[in-house]
């Protein structure tokens, strides 16, 4: 995993067509993980009647983008778990260049906790990336894992209404609906992310905004809608 930790953003550095995530049905693997405050917990421990892990750095426009109404759903199911895998940075820029050491990586983590104010518990992964990897690597993917380590929802990118209908859903009882259209970021977030990451974090992912139009608003999509998921139980054992 020696390019793990990329110095520029490139499409080409995601399966964009490939996704290797834990699908819906799967059994969510469990890692040690680094707390904001410099402890050891393990992912997979959580309190809640299902866990909703959202994958994020404080570089990546979409997971900033989705905040807002990720934030509702933790306010109307307070006894649902949410946390976010502190992973690479999206768009390393020259304020917040890719991760050198666990250190760098903790400390913009920090950042995201502290200064723009995340209040999910934050859980960071290795250097390496490792738990990343296992759940497919892409920048703000999310999973609803139910009290049995069962995946029961899985979006390769978050679309929070998507999200919120299949918890909706899964609380109620029934299988959660399928995967959320993937949406751009907002503007105005986008901007400011690329801004706080420094020099050259908007360059890099301007050079590649054709591939991503192609492979995410209209490729994936299509398959999105044309895709048929096998309804997975709420309290299912894999």
């Amino acid at each position: 995993m020696a390019d793990y930790n990329y110095d520029s953003f490139s499409a080409g550095h995601y399966e964009l067509d490939n996704f290797q995530g834990p699908a819906a049905g799967r059994k969510a693997q469990d890692f040690p993980m680094q707390t904001t405050d410099g402890g050891q917990r393990q992912l997979l421990d959580f309190n809640g009647d299902f866990l909703v892990l959202e994958i994020g750095s404080i570089t990546c426009p979409l997971y900033q983008s989705r905040r807002g109404k990720m934030k509702t759903l933790t306010e109307k199911y307070p006894d649902t778990s949410f946390t976010i895998m502190y992973v690479r940075e999206a768009h390393p820029g020259k304020t917040r260049p890719k991760h050198h050491d666990a250190e760098g990586k903790l400390s913009n983590a920090r950042a995201l906790q502290f200064e723009d104010g995340e209040g999910r518990t934050i859980l960071i992964d290795d250097l390496n990336g490792h738990a990343h990897v296992a759940y497919g690597s892409f920048p703000n993917a999310v999973f609803i894992i139910n009290r049995n380590h069962c995946v029961v929802y899985y979006s390769d990118w978050n679309n929070p209404n998507a999200t919120g209908r299949a918890l909706a859903n899964l609380k109620a009882g029934k299988p959660a609906s399928g995967m959320g259209i993937f949406l751009p970021a907002i503007p105005s977030v986008g901007m400011a992310t690329f801004k706080n990451a420094g020099e050259g974090s908007g360059m890099d992912f301007l050079r590649s905004f054709p591939n991503l139009v192609w492979q995410n608003l209209i490729k994936r999509n299509l398959r999105v809608l044309f895709r048929r998921p096998n309804p997975i139980s709420p309290d299912m054992n894999c």
